[in-house]
């Protein structure tokens, strides 16, 4: 049991670890213009960004497959990436972009500071001027009231 909890967070892990990295290096870098859609204004429910989520869902699942016969450290690595993409829906798509309307604006410090960072870097809708690229982690000062 205490196999698959370390697995499931390592995969949780490198989900923001590298989330933070392709988000800055790559999503503001070279495919910046699939990621700008996400930085304009949209009259649609999707946009093409939302081209990455099927990129990590398809990391993930692929992983859960090539584990699952076993249950070894893939299939449970896939768990915290999926973990990670859930929360992030939550997180990014309904709380922070109320792409669906299911929460209000939230009041956990934890939270808020999570909110805060991301309205920084939606700040701007340049490349190169966006600050704040993790979910989960972000710096303190996001936390001070």
């Amino acid at each position: 049991m205490m196999y698959a909890v370390v697995f499931t967070l390592i995969g949780f892990a490198i989900m923001e670890l590298s989330g933070w990295f392709i988000h800055k290096y790559i999503m503001h870098g070279p495919l910046w213009s699939i990621h700008k859609t996400h930085h304009q204004p949209s009259k649609s429910f999707f946009e093409l960004n939302d081209l990455f989520s099927l990129l990590f869902g398809s990391i993930a699942i692929g992983l859960i497959l090539t584990g699952a016969e076993n249950l070894d450290y893939r299939f449970w690595m896939g768990v915290g990436i999926s973990i990670y993409g859930m929360l992030y829906f939550i997180i990014h798509d309904v709380l922070v972009h109320r792409r669906l309307k299911w929460f209000n604006r939230p009041q956990n410090k934890y939270l808020l500071g999570i909110f805060k960072a991301h309205q920084d870097h939606h700040a701007t809708n340049k490349k190169n001027d966006a600050v704040s690229f993790g979910l989960f982690v972000v710096p303190k000062k996001y936390f001070k009231r």
